[in-house]
């Protein structure tokens, strides 16, 4: 297990996956992430990888020949090596091998950063194409937020995401598991969104960014702990599981969407796919402020 620490946090990633797992703050040892219980969900903030959300069937294409893959992708179940770290960063790296390319047919590396800045962590994701052809890829970020924070005198429906810009987002149904881009929704977050378990009935809140830096904070009045994500991606999702009772949110910066309900299956026209040219790279970055 990796440590990253400063005066005010300490922040533990696993090598597997190149998942964030604890941040704790160092004078009260209050403990933000989710701690991956299996009752509701096994996973603290996984890194998707190259797919955001399922894939219709989990099959795809690419030149006519037909690939099985799982939710997320599978950069969250593969091992990153560490290529540079300090007490206060670490920079880990994932590249294609037989293993990734049974799965999918592109070489390719990945690689994340984390930096701890007084009481930010912001990470940091390059995905560069090595190759002569194109690469085709999304990417996103899972982690997920103990409600209520450790200790704090409130339940799941004590806590708030707070979206600024204040304004109406435009918001992607999914039906099952699947998006349903041609019937956004709106969604006023001109106000707080007050959590409820069945908020999440069919699953994510999925909000359309359209890249512009917007900051979403979880936190409660009963408490002043609480975490702030500021992102410029596509989208963002909001999800807890239903209809557990999870004591936790995850907020979700998404550079890609789960397959649209009209899936052809071929990767090069999926939904929100990224498209990297040879030698290229992609960058996407974010950065969660504890408080």
């Amino acid at each position: 297990m990796i440590t990253l620490k400063n005066d005010y946090l300490t922040v533990k990633i696993n090598p597997l996956g190149a998942e964030l797992t604890s941040v704790m703050d160092n004078e009260s040892h209050l403990e933000y992430m989710w701690q991956a219980d299996q009752a509701f969900w096994g996973r603290h903030a996984p890194i998707l990888f190259p797919i955001v959300g399922r894939l219709q069937d989990n099959q795809y294409r690419v030149d006519d020949q037909s690939y099985t893959m799982t939710q997320h992708g599978f950069a969250r179940d593969r091992e990153f090596t560490i290529i540079d770290q300090t007490a206060t960063q670490v920079s880990l790296e994932l590249s294609a091998d037989d293993q990734t390319r049974a799965l999918y047919p592109y070489n390719f590396i990945l690689t994340l950063s984390y930096e701890l800045v007084d009481h930010q962590l912001k990470t940091h994701a390059t995905v560069t194409n090595p190759d002569e052809t194109p690469l085709y890829f999304s990417f996103g970020a899972h982690p997920g937020f103990n409600v209520p924070f450790g200790g704090a005198p409130a339940d799941f429906t004590d806590y708030q995401v707070t979206v600024s810009p204040k304004q109406t987002y435009q918001r992607v149904p999914l039906v099952g598991p699947y998006s349903d881009t041609q019937h956004s929704v709106p969604l006023d977050l001109n106000q707080p969104l007050l959590l409820d378990h069945a908020l999440f009935d069919h699953d994510a809140q999925v909000l359309t960014l359209n890249g512009r830096e917007t900051t979403v904070m979880l936190s409660t009045p009963k408490d002043d702990h609480g975490i702030a994500l500021t992102v410029a991606a596509p989208y963002l999702g909001i999800w807890s599981p239903y209809p557990k009772q999870a004591p936790f949110v995850c907020l979700e910066p998404w550079w890609g969407l789960a397959d649209d309900v009209q899936a052809t299956g071929d990767l090069t026209s999926k939904v929100a796919i990224h498209h990297l040219a040879a030698k290229q790279s992609f960058a996407a970055s974010y950065q969660v402020t504890y408080f």
